[in-house]
């Protein structure tokens, strides 16, 4: 659909969009242009929002309480554009959709109305590594080949994509992280997508774990997705591929080798794997290339490896081992995953804020390897601590819990079968906690901001929290 149309679609309509935040502000801003007749329904007042939203009142824009129990709430609007955080299936929106309003979102109009061809990423782990690691691979193909073109990047990752949607060109590219909340309600796939993994996440949200799958996986159920790449060391991404027309590729950090990859359901699959140090990629019938040498790559850890593995495969035909290997040679992460804040007498500090999910932990312990001291808590999101629980009495020095899930760690620390010696304190206020667990520590040790949990008991997101740990090490 084209610009001419959404304004053809939306002008003189009522248009409700739900919350005010990043997002929806430049959506707010196109939909006006476009003569749309906009009310904003937030559980803030525009005062409180700022002066961009009562400069939009004095230009016509309507502001309301947000009230999702209402079902009258949203009578007689044209068009819903729901903000990720609200489910679909609240009274507010279920009554407008039943008589006749149109839901959609942001992300659905800007899919909608660029010309760039997209890249769209999700998982519920490694999908903002990937993005960066995509994005930048694409940038130096295209410098390396003189070709015309930009890449953006955003979406789930905190940039939205919408304010740019009007300068993007056909040989652009648009590298969007997507998260589950995004791609529930969405009808409108990437052409190429990249599925990292499906694990146990936000089940605090989501009703249940077929909920929050079906959600994830609507990132290839559409068009025009042309390519997908999934993991086929994942239960739940390698049964994605079954019935499915889309050209496949399979990533696998575990096995090497295209018979050992790819399952009989999809003998035209593609596979990338890591054989002999290096990423190599190969199709049905073709000689296997290699693509990378891991010894080349500077981020830690496995999983890090695996995430090139991702942006190897999705930008097959579009990138070379060259850019691939540009990139790994200078590219030292991103901040708040597993980003080296300093040393300090002795001791490393990593902030590792990003980990939000026991699994999450589970991996950076592993890349980070040693005996660290590990500061764990936040909001609970309504997952299992046993295997972190048996993990950290077998790894850490020592354990500091803070925020609303201290407890139920606690809990499952007491109750492991393993259970050691290693020290555990609990420190409500997160300040307090980053202290003991320096007092924990000594030269040589490592002390690792990985909270396994979110931080909305505390924080406004983890990049606060992230900045927060390291404003308090870099004091010391």
């Amino acid at each position: 659909m084209d610009e001419s149309s959404i304004r053809e679609m939306v002008s003189g309509k009522r248009v409700a969009v739900l919350g005010y935040g990043i997002s929806n502000r430049p959506l707010v801003r196109l939909l006006g242009s476009y003569g749309a007749r906009i009310e904003v329904y937030d559980e803030k007042s525009p005062d409180e929002l700022g002066p961009e939203a009562r400069e939009n009142v004095r230009n016509g824009v309507r502001f309301s309480a947000w009230k999702p129990e209402n079902e009258q709430l949203l009578s007689g609007v044209d068009y819903v554009f729901r903000t990720p955080g609200i489910r679909p299936d609240c009274a507010a929106i279920s009554s407008a959709v039943r008589n006749g309003s149109v839901l959609t979102s942001e992300m659905e109009l800007f899919f909608d109305l660029t010309p760039a061809t997209v890249i769209g990423i999700t998982g519920s782990d490694g999908k903002t590594t990937t993005t960066n690691l995509t994005r930048r691979i694409l940038e130096s193909a295209l410098e390396r080949r003189g070709l015309p073109g930009r890449v953006y990047m955003g979406g789930n990752c905190g940039v939205p994509l919408l304010p740019f949607v009007t300068e993007m060109t056909r040989d652009d590219f648009a590298v969007v992280e997507l998260s589950s909340f995004q791609l529930m309600t969405m009808r409108r796939s990437p052409n190429r997508a990249v599925l990292t993994n499906v694990t146990p996440n936000h089940l605090n949200w989501h009703r249940d774990m077929n909920e929050y799958i079906q959600a994830k996986s609507q990132i290839m159920r559409h068009r025009p997705v042309s390519r997908v790449v999934l993991n086929a060391d994942n239960a739940v991404t390698l049964t994605l591929g079954k019935n499915t027309d889309i050209p496949v590729t399979y990533v696998s950090l575990r096995r090497s080798g295209w018979h050992r990859i790819v399952p009989e359901w999809q003998d035209r699959a593609s596979a990338v794997y890591v054989k002999d140090g290096w990423i190599c990629r190969s199709a049905p019938h073709s000689t296997e290339e290699r693509i990378l040498d891991t010894a080349d790559i500077l981020l830690p850890g496995a999983h890090n490896t695996e995430n090139y593995m991702f942006a190897i495969a999705v930008l097959d035909g579009l990138a070379g081992p060259e850019d691939v290997r540009n990139v790994a040679l200078s590219f030292a992460g991103v901040e708040h995953r597993l980003e080296i804040v300093r040393e300090w007498n002795g001791i490393r500090f990593i902030n590792s804020s990003i980990d939000s999910t026991p699994s999450r932990t589970l991996v950076s312990l592993q890349a980070v390897g040693g005996h660290p001291v590990v500061i764990l808590g936040g909001r609970d999101k309504h997952l299992d601590y046993d295997e972190l629980a048996a993990r950290l009495y077998r790894q850490a020095k020592g354990v500091v819990l803070t925020g609303e899930a201290a407890g139920l760690i606690r809990e499952a620390l007491d109750r492991c079968p393993g259970k050691t010696d290693v020290p555990v304190r609990t420190e409500p206020v997160f300040a307090d906690a980053v202290r003991a667990a320096v007092s924990m520590a000594g030269p040589g040790d490592t002390v690792l901001l990985s909270p396994a949990c979110t931080s909305f008991d505390a924080f406004a997101n983890f990049e606060e929290r992230g900045r927060t740990f390291k404003t308090l090490i870099n004091e010391l």
